[in-house]
């Protein structure tokens, strides 16, 4: 891989700015390669292993574009920070998009034939017992981000208690009253544990999906 140009100072930044203001379009190409180190940074908390994608990088430059077209300095911040929630909302777009097309491929995939011989499909099935896909599949998805969280935002008793109450991962669903007993402690510090766990799992939930 070419090795990034170094980032601008806060001085030749502005310069550069100023010059792309004034309709001088080599100055945007400056202020794109000198923030693709940005995009790399990036890029490399969302993919699955030391290795960039080149899907990654392309669609994270593409946040970076974006993000120098509409950039306004007059805001007083720095145009990486800026960009950095362009590049960012970017690849966000992109993996849910992809997580989308693998849903829907599953969907489509054979699950065996009818009397006829005719092959079936997951899809079929589930529209001819009045399930709602749609819905279920954005529910799916929500429940495994919740799964994923669980451990990122929420201390070892409040991921066990919101488990068990809400029956999750192949828990029993139990009331906030059995929970108590069994973890010998108040209803009523269940029900504080409980709703904090909620509160918590709600504002990482609406940073992820607004």
């Amino acid at each position: 891989m070419e090795a990034f140009k170094e980032p601008l100072t806060k001085e030749e930044e502005e310069l550069w700015l100023a010059r792309y203001k004034d309709g001088e379009l080599t100055a945007k190409d400056v202020l794109v390669e000198s923030n693709l180190r940005l995009v790399a940074h990036i890029a490399k908390k969302y993919s699955k292993n030391e290795y960039i994608s080149e899907d990654l990088l392309s669609v994270g430059t593409i946040g970076l574009i974006k993000a120098v077209n509409t950039f306004d300095n007059s805001k007083g911040i720095r145009l990486g920070t800026y960009a950095s929630k362009c590049i960012e909302n970017e690849i966000l777009m992109h993996l849910r998009g992809e997580k989308k097309k693998i849903r829907e491929i599953s969907l489509y995939e054979p699950i065996g034939t009818d009397k006829e011989g005719n092959v079936i499909h997951l899809l079929e099935v589930m529209i001819s017992e009045g399930i709602d896909v749609v819905a279920l599949c954005d529910r799916e998805d929500k429940l495994k981000w919740l799964c994923d969280q669980f451990s990122k935002v929420l201390t070892k008793r409040e991921q066990d208690i919101i488990v068990r109450r809400y029956g999750l991962v192949g828990e029993k669903e139990m009331t906030q009253r059995e929970l108590a007993k069994e973890l010998s402690i108040s209803r009523s510090y269940v029900s504080r544990i409980e709703k904090r766990a909620l509160e918590k799992l709600r504002e990482d939930f609406f940073k992820a999906y607004k």
